[in-house]
């Protein structure tokens, strides 16, 4: 979906949250309110994780609950055809069910955020672009988006929705067949769990159509370092604020806890919202552990305009 349909201004954002939001809990106001206290006043620099995109039915990575899981590396996948095939059946089981995931309050929380202008800018780890759906313009996003494709040989662009019809030619009836024979779960990066390897096996992956190289997710594998250009202008986002609020994020990666240290070391507010520990504790004022996307849309509505 987009969220942000033609003709409609940044005032339309608050209409398209969802309805029948959970409340906060009445045991996380006090650590939610000291947390309005540190952050207003400020500009916010926000870092979203894989935590706050939950409850739009996209699992989670390291979460409480989470199923234990060892994502393909860049290197396994580049070095190996097999695993290429691996990976690519499982994401055309994954792609065919996240496509459809729509933003939770949390996401058009921090959209309302800014259309206010109470953000610096925005962070994602996610490559959902559930954000982007809400209605956030100004994003980052750190490890890139599962919607595109890229040929790692002759570096052409392709929408992953193009790449997934081709997909269907060459695969006829395996989404089907997958669906009652092997499916688990899907993991944020829409890989999914796929327990026949017979069905594994039979499937046909695509080449670039352009040139017959190879086809990669246009995100950041496991092993593969984030674009430096996004690091910095994410980095610009975190100078330009007052303090920083992570949301939904285990920081167990370095790419997301940089960040975090680079907002403590210049002596800003850090805090995190996020079910769990997360490997940035130490480093922020303050740790709420809370259900995410309510938390945003309380924030959302408590923070006052910056004067």
């Amino acid at each position: 979906m987009d969220a942000r349909r033609p003709g409609m201004g940044t005032t339309g954002l608050a209409s398209l949250a969802p309805a029948g939001v959970a409340p906060l809990p009445a045991e996380d106001l006090p650590a939610m309110t000291k947390a309005l206290t540190m952050l207003a006043g400020h500009r916010l620099a926000v870092l979203t994780g894989a935590g706050l995109s939950t409850d739009s039915g996209i699992p989670d990575y390291r979460g409480p609950g989470a199923a234990p899981r060892k994502p393909m590396t860049y290197q396994e996948f580049t070095g190996s055809a097999d695993n290429r095939r691996r990976y690519w059946a499982r994401n055309h089981i994954g792609w065919s069910r996240l496509r459809h995931a729509d933003p939770n309050a949390g996401h058009f929380a921090v959209a309302r955020m800014e259309e206010r202008g109470l953000l610096s800018g925005l962070i994602t780890q996610n490559v959902d672009r559930l954000h982007e759906d809400a209605g956030s313009r100004d994003v980052v996003d750190l490890h890139g988006r599962y919607d595109r494709v890229v040929c790692l040989d002759g570096g052409h662009g392709f929408s992953r929705t193009l790449l997934a019809a081709i997909l269907e030619e060459l695969n006829p009836g395996f989404l089907e067949e997958a669906e009652s024979t092997g499916l688990v779960e899907t993991a944020p990066d829409a890989d999914a769990v796929v327990e026949d390897p017979e069905l594994i096996r039979s499937f046909v992956v695509a080449v670039c159509p352009v040139c017959g190289g190879m086809l990669k997710p246009d995100f950041v594998y496991f092993g593969e370092n984030v674009p430096k250009e996004r690091v910095v202008r994410a980095y610009a986002m975190v100078d330009d604020a007052g303090a920083l609020l992570v949301a939904g994020s285990s920081l167990t990666v370095m790419s997301g806890l940089r960040f975090v240290r680079h907002a403590a070391k210049a002596g800003k507010p850090v805090v995190i919202l996020n079910r769990g520990e997360t490997r940035g504790d130490h480093l922020a004022g303050l740790k709420v552990d809370t259900g995410v996307s309510a938390a945003l849309a309380w924030l959302a509505a408590e923070l006052p305009d910056l004067r």
